[in-house]
């Protein structure tokens, strides 16, 4: 069984609910497992503020993850049009997984959630897949192909899986937005399985 990991910053419950959806898009694929990691909170004060283990939800990932992961979808609510400062932090800290070549060749997304329709989205995904590029992983998006993505009137792009949450976060995903994150989770799957040579 090979695993898919997907790692995910939330704070309200909507990048959770997503990565969730593309958790089920990587089950989906026989022979192919989901690995749901978090990263922790980071403070504006140079002190540790998260416990060692997270009290629940999903493990905080390591270096390992990376190591063993046959692939890897990022997932981070927008700030400012960017990813939150917690995924990054995490990701500047994988600079022994890059000169290890620990994800070079491997299939990699992205996803994301904003309060408003034009809350950055397109522009987080992007900045998300900046360090993926630089760790050699193929990128990979949602095609058109993907109905939802030409109908969908709330979230979902050709960068990856996303979701509107609404100002106060009170929008559950819509079932377009529950799609295309499946469909992102199963591409992945899938494309990880034929780069290890077998067939699907």
């Amino acid at each position: 069984m090979q695993e898919i990991l997907i790692l995910y910053y939330s704070v309200h419950g909507s990048v959770k609910a997503l990565a969730q959806q593309v958790a089920r898009g990587v089950d989906s694929v026989s022979g192919m497992s989901a690995r749901i990691r978090t990263v922790p909170r980071v403070s504006t004060v140079c002190e540790a503020t998260e416990p060692a283990v997270p009290d629940q939800g999903a493990p905080y990932v390591t270096t390992q993850d990376l190591t063993e992961c046959a692939g890897m979808i990022l997932g981070s609510p927008t700030r400012f049009g960017n990813m939150a400062a917690p995924m990054k932090y995490f990701l500047d800290s994988t600079s022994g997984a890059w000169m290890n070549g620990a994800l070079i060749g491997k299939p990699g997304a992205v996803f994301t959630s904003s309060s408003s329709q034009h809350g950055g989205q397109e522009s987080t995904l992007l900045s998300m897949m900046l360090p993926l590029l630089h760790h050699g992983m193929l990128i990979v998006g949602l095609p058109f192909s993907e109905p939802a993505l030409s109908s969908t009137a709330t979230g979902g792009t050709p960068y990856g899986a996303s979701h509107v949450s609404g100002s106060q976060q009170q929008t559950a995903l819509s079932e377009h937005e529950q799609q295309l994150a499946f469909a992102l989770g199963k591409r992945v799957a899938e494309t990880a399985k034929q780069l290890s040579g077998q067939s699907l």
